[in-house]
């Protein structure tokens, strides 16, 4: 490389930060120290600390910091906004620090470096040191300097003290307003975002699309889908309707307010699209229920050369978990490994959390061990799976782990729910209690509905329904739908049917139109023998004007869904399916089985309820999985509504008969059943 003047090197500097080449920064560097006598001039040293810092080589950053006799305030403020830049903020108040030893003042560049390492940092005293000396170099009152200081006192949770930074700023620039409404909103306070925007608004300020965010978040976040609406009006006004940032927080807006058509039509309208915009709208459409959606949209951005972020695969993931999409999952999870996410803690806990729920605990435990770290949100993952599959002692001892010396993690309110379960599953009524007794003198969480509804369902469970109802009657908190739920289900299955009447009862206060609870009352009732009693409840369904869902069963083969209602016939393999029941009906038969007609919904004669029990819908699946599945591989069946106890005994026996592996995941919970047994200890 020929000499070059020292204007030039400083040009070429600029240059290799510019384009982020460090090659071409040492390359001038080296031509500096090879042609230049030192010390480097002032402003060649600052060029450099600057570029290093920015980089990410604060050693380098350094090193050119200390050979500076003459360091100035650009110098250190260089080094302080690379290491704040970087995420480096520890270093940076450290380096801060060292600049005050040296008696070099702080100017308006430094102080906001400053605000920001104490913000991050959550270190409210040094944020307030930093304030002081704001004050005494009289830089406060610079709108830049004010608004950094503001947003610090907001993030180290400072409210009084954010508030009286704003109120006495005497000029307040954009940058302000949108930090005030950004950090409202943050901070769990929407309405005060509504507000402020309307000042900001009637001080004559001119959004941009930051406020436009900010307003949607705080829109969301109370969920006011009128006041959205207005805003996205207005946003159409200030023409900001092209702007891909304002429209990709319209899709989130409609989205969380339940509004994904709305989401979908504002998709539609960009016209350059980026990954925020496809992660947005399949985000919308998970929160939506909307799973099979939101899969079609990953793969539609796939085949429109959409990277994969680790946003939307974590969020396709959720769409897999909620479908129980087993094969569609492991796609997703080799696409996150080629798109190098799969190592994203966000990315492993959503695997975690989906092989679990599509009933792969396998699976679950090998992402789970293959994280190369974890948060709460993968350790609750990985308990809620072994809970949900009935895998009670396995959630129980990880419990154990995630809570010694050596991981330290402490559990929060989902935890305890998935812990309690998986005590309710596994019958432990003794630890159950333990744990929930000690929920706030142990972990410092106030027990809430789900932990009393797990309560109940461990009583119930165990066979302990009165109990079960006298811990509801002794609660501090008024009990909810699931509570209620929790008993309704535990009288059905030890045939409680007054005091079953007693929770449904209470049910159709709550919740008048769900038609489950009656269904399950009328159920109780048919199973008694008390016909006039569950007709009489089908009666009132149909007088208030409830109908009862349709029950479904559907199976995944070769990347087809096969959907089955009870009664089907429709299946163009139909024939086969006939074929299958009846050899299956024959070989149960000879093995011992008996119909349990007490599932049958009509008051029929004995061979009738046989034939109604025999063609529900999980079992005319089974039979289609059996033909149409290659031996030796798991069937796997999801039903919409819970498994019927006849269907729960019939499906135990064929999987001794056939040799296989077969899992139902119904509305309540994971089945496994393998070798004439299942996971759930025979109580659904």
């Amino acid at each position: 490389m020929p000499f070059l003047t020292p204007n030039s090197l400083a040009s070429l500097v600029q240059s290799a930060l510019s384009t982020q080449s460090t090659r071409l920064g040492r390359a001038a560097h080296a031509q500096m120290i090879r042609n230049l006598d030192a010390p480097l001039p002032s402003f060649l040293s600052n060029h450099l600390v600057n570029m290093y810092s920015k980089l990410d080589l604060p050693d380098s950053a350094q090193l050119v910091l200390q050979l500076n006799p003459s360091r100035s305030v650009v110098t250190w403020t260089a080094l302080i906004a690379g290491s704040v830049q970087n995420g480096h903020f520890a270093s940076a108040i450290l380096h801060f620090a060292n600049m005050l030893r040296e008696s070099v003042q702080p100017n308006d560049f430094t102080f906001p470096c400053a605000f920001k390492a104490s913000g991050s940092l959550r270190l409210p005293a040094t944020g307030k040191q930093v304030h002081a000396l704001a004050v005494k170099a009289g830089q406060i009152c610079d709108v830049f300097v004010g608004c950094s200081a503001f947003d610090m006192y907001c993030k180290t949770g400072l409210r009084d003290e954010a508030r009286k930074v704003f109120d006495e700023m005497p000029e307040r620039n954009l940058a302000t307003w949108n930090a005030y409404m950004s950090n409202a909103v943050l901070d769990g306070r929407p309405l005060n975002a509504v507000y402020k925007f309307i000042e900001f608004l009637r001080a004559g300020g001119e959004p941009n699309s930051i406020t436009f965010c900010a307003f949607l978040n705080a829109c969301s976040d109370t969920s006011n889908l009128e006041l959205g609406r207005q805003l996205h009006g207005f946003v159409m006004r200030c023409g900001f309707g092209k702007d891909v940032s304002v429209l990709n927080g319209l899709i989130d807006f409609y989205g969380k307010c339940r509004e994904v058509g709305s989401s979908m039509m504002v998709f539609d309208t960009i016209d350059k699209r980026n990954d925020v915009s496809w992660c947005s709208l399949v985000a919308a459409c998970v929160q939506n229920d909307e799973e099979e959606m939101a899969c079609e949209l990953f793969l539609r951005a796939r085949k429109e050369g959409v990277e994969p972020t680790d946003f939307m695969v974590s969020s396709v993931l959720s769409a897999c978990s909620g479908l129980a999409w087993l094969e569609q999952g492991r796609s997703v999870h080799a696409i996150a490994v080629k798109a190098c996410v799969e190592g994203n803690l966000f990315v492993g806990s959503a695997l975690v959390d989906m092989y679990g729920k599509c009933g792969s605990i396998e699976d679950a435990k090998r992402a789970f061990n293959g994280m190369p770290s974890r948060n709460l949100i993968s350790w609750n993952a990985m308990v809620g799976g072994y809970a949900h599959q009935g895998h009670a002692n396995m959630a129980l001892a990880l419990f154990e782990e995630m809570t010694v010396r050596s991981h330290e993690v402490k559990p929060n309110y989902v935890t305890l729910v998935c812990v309690l379960s998986a005590c309710s599953r596994a019958g432990a009524v003794e630890t159950g209690m333990q744990i929930f007794e000690s929920m706030k003198a142990k972990y410092g969480i106030e027990p809430g509905a789900e932990h009393y509804a797990c309560v109940v369902d461990l009583l119930g469970r165990a066979g302990m329904v009165e109990r079960a109802y006298e811990f509801i009657t002794r609660m501090p908190i008024r009990p909810t739908i699931s509570i209620w739920g929790a008993l309704l289900g535990a009288c059905k299955m030890y045939r409680k049917t007054e005091l079953g009447r007693v929770a449904a009862d209470k049910l159709f206060e709550l919740d008048p139109k769900d038609s489950g609870n009656h269904v399950i009352l009328s159920n109780m009732f048919a199973a008694a023998g008390r016909w006039e009693e569950a007709t009489l409840v089908r009666k009132e369904m149909k007088d208030v004007g409830i109908k009862k869902g349709a029950g479904y069963s559907w199976i995944a083969v070769k990347n087809a869904v096969h959907v089955f209602q009870a009664k089907d016939t429709s299946h163009e393999r139909n024939s086969e399916i006939q074929a299958m029941l009846t050899k299956l009906r024959r070989e149960m038969e000879k093995a011992g089985y008996i119909a349990d007609t007490n599932f049958a919904l009509f008051d029929l004669e004995e061979e009738e309820k046989v034939s109604e029990v025999w063609y529900h819908s999980e079992k005319i699946a089974l039979a289609f999985g059996l033909i149409a599945i290659p031996p030796g591989l798991p069937i796997r069946i999801t039903k919409n509504l819970r498994i019927c106890g006849d269907c729960h005994g019939a499906i135990k026996f064929i999987s001794g008969i056939v040799g296989r592996e077969i899992i139902v995941r119904d509305n309540n919970r994971f089945h496994r059943f393998r070798d004439g047994r299942c996971s759930c200890r025979d109580y659904w």
